[in-house]
């Protein structure tokens, strides 16, 4: 098969095209045949060698595909509601970057009814992250306030579609007036562009002074002083990156005055058992809102060839793009 390797540490052009063997799907695995995939910012880092793949993970970049069942026990894949050909989008723990690609049979979801692979293949790594950050974690409640640092990247449009589908306003920081309106055009309720407003004025204005009950933040530096001051009483914040850097300063007498939570997690190294869970709860309660495509649509920002990848990786790093960026063979 062909696959998209990374040479060496470095920049996009280290990303090269190669020929691997075909995986072997293994107990409780099923083989897909890939036909789309998704690039995200975890896939850039792992180029820079800053975020290797888990023991036992493939070395190819690439957690989320889509495409057709190939291989896998037929049992097993009865018991999850599959059979060979069935068009499927699966969350991997990396190996997305090929032709073919082997996933856990429980982090595998049906390609939703009206969506195309390409479309599908941009939704496990984005909703299996803010659901598990968002709805498990911080338990974000219908009528509740979400801010999300970064609303127009993949996993910020993702928020801003599941929470106003869930019934919460959602709020979102940006870097320029045209992410602002295009986070408006998805449902935020307020985008504000963190270059020329303070967002802590800005929330506190919008909420009367209370505050929001959730922030999904992949900032981290300075924003974690700020969202502290953003959060109403027994508020959460949720650190899913370090973008802004890793050193915070914290007002510990707030933290305990207000009985604020904050907490963090990585989603590539959970276990199995945790990951099944998550697609668990999206193919009940998420799934079943995707093939309307009006509460929750794909948000494609632009598709590359697989021959492109380096493209697709020098666009990532630019941040210019809204949504997804996908790749296709």
């Amino acid at each position: 098969m062909k696959a998209i390797a990374i040479a060496q540490p470095g920049g996009p052009d280290v990303l090269q095209m190669v020929e691997r063997p075909s995986p072997l799907a293994g107990a409780g695995e099923l083989l897909i045949a890939v036909e789309a995939f998704g690039v995200n910012r975890p896939d850039v880092l792992q180029r820079k060698g800053a975020y290797p793949p888990p023991p036992g993970a493939s070395d190819l970049p690439g957690l989320e595909v889509a495409g057709r069942i190939i291989g896998g026990d037929a049992l097993e894949l009865a018991a999850a509601g599959f059979k060979l050909g069935d068009a499927v989008c699966a969350l991997t723990p990396g190996g997305g970057y090929a032709q073919q690609c082997v996933a856990p049979v429980g982090h595998c979801l049906p390609v939703p009814t009206g969506w195309s692979m390409l479309e599908a293949a941009s939704l496990p790594e984005t909703y299996f992250t803010v659901w598990s950050n968002v709805f498990k974690r911080a338990a974000l409640q219908p009528g509740e306030s979400l801010l999300v640092h970064g609303g127009s990247s993949g996993i910020g449009v993702a928020a801003i579609q599941l929470a106003k589908a869930m019934g919460s306003r959602v709020f979102v920081t940006v870097g320029n007036d045209v992410k602002a309106d295009a986070c408006l055009g998805l449902g935020a309720d307020l985008a504000i562009n963190y270059k020329t407003q303070d967002f802590v004025a800005e929330v506190k204005a919008a909420t009367e002074g209370v505050g929001v009950n959730v922030i999904l933040d992949m900032v981290a530096g300075d924003y974690i002083e700020r969202g502290i001051q953003c959060l109403a009483d027994d508020g959460r914040l949720v650190i899913i990156a370090v973008q802004g850097g890793m050193a915070s300063k914290i007002d510990a007498g707030a933290v305990l005055r207000r009985r604020l939570t904050i907490s963090g997690s990585t989603l590539r190294p959970r276990s199995l058992a945790f990951k099944a869970s998550i697609a668990a709860a999206l193919r009940e309660r998420v799934w079943p809102l995707l093939a309307s495509r009006s509460v929750i649509a794909p948000v494609i920002y632009r598709s590359f060839a697989a021959d492109q990848a380096a493209q697709a990786h020098a666009l990532m790093e630019s941040g210019e793009h809204v949504g997804k960026i996908m790749m296709s063979w």
